[in-house]
């Protein structure tokens, strides 16, 4: 059996917590060592905007997937990270929910879409859109793993139960290999207490679904965005860029522990 790619959706329904910020980063941290390949599912297209790719350079993506209007290969582009590729979000792709709820199949169009796709690349991250609906059922539904980020605010660990609660009824269903490939701590800020609290919180009730590298508050990583580009492109010294290192290591690592703990 040949190569295929390790699939995760990264889904928080919470917005704000870094959920873009964290598949745009980690997927360009594992481009370093890995064949990439991100895939916009949010409507609001903030993963291609945050890797360069323009409104008019989206009219075959995401939505192409989803909907199944072209050959897989024909979908991902290259960005300016070396080894990364993406599948930008297409202007259409917030009509997608609606358009697919009468077909028999849907919750499984961007599974058979990423498993054509996943001899050509190591790893794939969905950026799913901050709810559980249609789009990110797909996700959820193709992926192996649920990377799920978490900001160390007040209020934060509210919604990660509904969400593990989510994984279990998708892999009952409809994904049996599905699991929470990690919990990861975004906007950390060592200065706050709360951040402490949080980040003791979160170990505290998921133990080890939660990544021990922690995601700093980093203004680098909001200029990267801004300037359509990863923080490794833009200041790969920054502290942001070297924790989402860090967190790229941590997840091959694991992944690796898990794949030889399943063959024995």
């Amino acid at each position: 059996m040949g190569k295929t790619a390790r699939i995760f959706a990264v889904t928080n329904q919470k917005g704000g917590v870094g959920k873009t910020t964290t598949a745009i980063n980690l997927a360009a941290a594992l481009a370093v060592k890995r064949k990439v390949l991100l895939v916009d599912l949010d409507p609001q297209g903030n993963a291609s905007t945050g890797l360069g790719v323009g409104y008019d350079d989206r009219k075959t993506g995401s939505y192409a997937a989803l909907m199944q209007e072209a050959p897989p290969e024909k979908l991902p582009r290259a960005t300016e990270v070396e080894n990364l590729d993406i599948i930008a979000a297409d202007t259409e792709l917030a009509g997608a929910e609606i358009e697919l709820i009468g077909d028999e199949r849907r919750e499984f169009r961007l599974r058979d879409t990423l498993r054509a796709l996943g001899k050509s690349y190591d790893v794939i991250l969905i950026d799913c859109p901050p709810s559980l609906g249609l789009l990110t059922l797909n996700a959820l539904v193709a992926a192996d793993g649920v990377l799920v980020p978490l900001q160390c605010e007040f209020f934060a660990l509210e919604g990660i139960s509904q969400i593990v609660r989510t994984v279990e009824r998708v892999r009952r269903a409809f994904n049996a290999d599905l699991h929470v490939a990690g919990i990861v701590l975004t906007m950390y800020d060592r200065r706050n207490n709360l951040s402490e609290l949080v980040a003791a919180d979160a170990r505290s009730f998921f133990g080890e679904q939660v990544m021990q590298t922690l995601i700093p508050r980093n203004i680098r990583i909001s200029e990267a965005q801004s300037h359509g580009c990863a923080v490794l492109q833009y200041d790969r010294r920054s502290s942001g860029a070297q924790a989402y290192l860090a967190l790229a290591d941590e997840m091959l690592a694991r992944e690796a522990s898990q794949a030889e703990k399943g063959s024995r």
